[in-house]
């Protein structure tokens, strides 16, 4: 479980409205995805997010991602 700083929120938020990939690391697994909200489950913050070629939809909680980089 990662503790995310204000700049890697920032970022987060920002590739939501902007519309840019995450690129998020779980558990040993890299997810490349479309994040569309940022919202509160069962009282964890979580990422409402897509696959970019299916457009199936994935929800990530922020407590179980170790990493995340915005994909330029």
């Amino acid at each position: 479980m990662a503790q995310f700083t204000t700049s890697e929120y920032d970022a987060l938020e920002h590739a939501i409205a902007k519309g840019k990939r995450l690129s998020v690391f779980r558990r040993g697994t890299e997810y490349i995805v479309i994040p569309q909200r940022l919202f509160m489950r069962e009282g964890k913050e979580a990422i409402e997010a897509a696959h970019p070629t299916t457009g199936d939809r994935i929800i990530l909680i922020l407590d179980e991602i170790d990493s995340f980089e915005v994909v330029r």
